[in-house]
């Protein structure tokens, strides 16, 4: 894909068994996350299996139903 796009952006999307397996292999720059306030509680955790990530937020907004946050992936 990174090849295809040249020197455009490259955007994944997916859930946490995706995002997990991109973010273990470095290939992340930007995370952006939406976070519903509902509990599951199954299914695979985001982050698990990823080595420490050093994330600094770019921006943050949301309403009652869901926060938007992007992240910036510090290597």
């Amino acid at each position: 894909a990174k090849e295809a796009a040249g020197d455009r952006n490259v955007k994944i999307m997916g859930g946490a068994n995706t995002v997990n397996q991109y973010l273990a292999a470095g290939l992340i720059d930007e995370l952006w996350l939406n976070i519903v306030p509902v509990t599951i509680g199954a299914g695979t955790r985001l982050f698990e299996g990823v080595p420490n990530l050093n994330l600094e937020p770019i921006e943050v907004s949301g309403t009652s139903m869901v926060t938007h946050i992007r992240y910036k992936v510090l290597k």
